[in-house]
């Protein structure tokens, strides 16, 4: 599992640095002109956050994984990992309407890939939790 939590990590810390795009990408410039300035400030600053620990998070997996698969304190944070991703899976398909995807080729492949990524990231952490849950 080791191997799985340093490339969970590598693709945490690509996802983060990806957030970097997100204002160009989504032309938040000229799509978020209309909301208040405080909406549109937190949009900044909620994508900085988030960006910021994916990249925390995936530095971890990374540089700590024997920790993580080894200790009690490395099993609790596998389970809120867990815990976290599987979330974010559910907000995939119940938070995100499918109109935003289905029957646009680039946007349904994203839609697929991003749910594969979820899947996988929970996947291993819920491995890692459950093979050292009696530490």
């Amino acid at each position: 599992m080791i191997l799985h939590l340093k490339i969970t990590g590598i693709l945490l810390i690509a996802l983060s640095l990806i957030h970097i795009a997100f204002p160009k990408y989504f032309n938040w410039k000229k799509e978020l002109v209309g909301i208040s300035l405080i909406n549109r400030q937190m949009m900044y600053a909620h994508t900085f956050f988030i960006a910021l620990v994916l990249l925390l998070t995936g530095i971890l997996c990374v540089v700590s994984a024997k920790a993580i698969t080894e200790t009690q304190l490395g099993n609790r944070l596998a389970l809120g990992l867990f815990i976290f991703w599987f979330f974010r899976l559910m907000i995939q398909f119940f938070g995100y309407s499918a109109k935003l995807w289905k029957g646009k080729m680039r946007e349904t492949v994203i839609h697929v890939v991003f749910s594969l990524l979820w899947s996988y990231i929970c996947i291993v952490f819920f491995i890692v939790y459950w093979s050292t849950r009696n530490i």
